[in-house]
């Protein structure tokens, strides 16, 4: 069921939306660690969504929300258009794509080279606004190239909150939009996340939510109680060590977390790989996402290798799962209900020895 269209998404925390990660399979397992984590999805452009196959692109299980969706694009009309589908098809904000630094996102004129376009991302912010009822919110670098001064970030800032942008989601990096491959993007450019600090003081109506370099959850509970801002996104973390997210409900919702132990999060995990098999899903779209569930533990490359090995043949089924799973050590018995966290059971099993 989707949220109420007019009310405040609760930001605290977010899953960055990963292009070829945060499909509908892992945002549906990310659901059953932690209810209240606000997801996005992968990055859906304009185009693929008004001259493809639009339902392949929007469909999603009801359990994913809080849910947003991400797109990519620079046309207002369009973005109007394709904010209409998303807020038709039940999702719970919209988002625009102004942080991506590849050559592809470049070459269809979106993603990071529109921080060189404020004005332009304003004019598509207030298309869409004037297009649903749902947030439309903007994610973006702090700078690109050599435009990269707080300055500049500010006049951007002001604006895409102009426009009625309704929170503003910053990567405290710069993009170089030549000379760095994505991935180099994401590592490169130093951190910064005074400014995103400081751009919170300066705008303290708008919410804001800082992304980047975040791979705890001790830094989010810090940020957002002595920082002050609006909420926090983490991304590669949250992917290849989806445990973290497994304590996001207790700690920072201050309800019941879902499961205790990754074995639970996998068996809650089983039916929704049934369905998906009926469905004629590979086992494999499923379990590439699960690789970094048992993260530091006893068995954990034995689950990696069984998985890469077996999932991609030829009929691969549930077993799989549950043949990989047994070669895990548990790291709590099924009767215990306390949460039981990861790398702390690395550490205090390789203490022991």
């Amino acid at each position: 069921m989707s949220l109420n269209p007019t009310a405040l998404l609760d930001r605290r925390l977010s899953v960055a939306p990963m292009l070829d990660w945060t499909d509908r399979h892992f945002r549906y397992f990310a659901r059953l660690l932690s209810r209240h984590t606000l997801l996005y999805t992968e990055m859906v452009t304009t185009g693929a969504l008004i001259h493809g196959d639009s339902a392949r692109f929007l469909r999603y299980d009801s359990a994913e929300h809080p849910l947003a969706l991400q797109l990519g694009g620079s046309d207002p009309a369009e973005l109007a258009r394709c904010a209409r589908m998303g807020a038709d098809w039940g999702y719970d904000e919209i988002n625009l794509n102004v942080g991506c630094p590849s050559d592809r996102v470049q070459n269809g004129r979106f993603g990071a080279c529109l921080m060189a376009e404020p004005a332009l991302v304003a004019d598509c912010v207030a298309a869409m606004k004037a297009a649903v009822s749902i947030p439309v919110t903007v994610k973006s670098r702090i700078g690109i190239d050599d435009r990269d001064s707080y300055e500049e970030l500010v006049a951007f800032t002001e604006q895409v909150a102009a426009a009625g942008c309704d929170a503003l989601i910053v990567h405290a990096r710069k993009a170089w939009l030549q000379g760095l491959s994505p991935r180099e993007n994401r590592e490169v450019p130093p951190l910064r996340w005074g400014w995103v600090l400081a751009l919170k003081q300066d705008f303290p109506t708008l919410p804001m939510v800082l992304n980047g370099g975040v791979t705890r959850l001790e830094q989010v509970e810090e940020l957002l109680s002595e920082r002050q801002l609006d909420g926090v996104m983490i991304g590669r973390e949250a992917y290849q060590n989806p445990w973290l997210l497994a304590d996001v409900d207790r700690r920072l919702f201050g309800t019941a977390n879902p499961v205790s132990t990754p074995q639970q999060a996998l068996a809650a995990f089983l039916p929704y790989v049934e369905r998906q098999l009926a469905e004629g899903v590979p086992l494999a779209s499923m379990t590439r996402h699960l690789l970094g569930l048992f993260h530091a533990c006893p068995g954990a490359k034995a689950w990696r290798r069984t998985l890469s090995e077996q999932a991609h043949r030829p009929g691969a089924g549930i077993e799989v799962l549950t043949t990989a799973a047994s070669r895990v050590s548990p790291r709590a018995s099924e009767s215990e209900s306390e949460f039981v966290d990861c790398a702390s059971f690395g550490r205090h099993a390789a203490g022991a020895r």
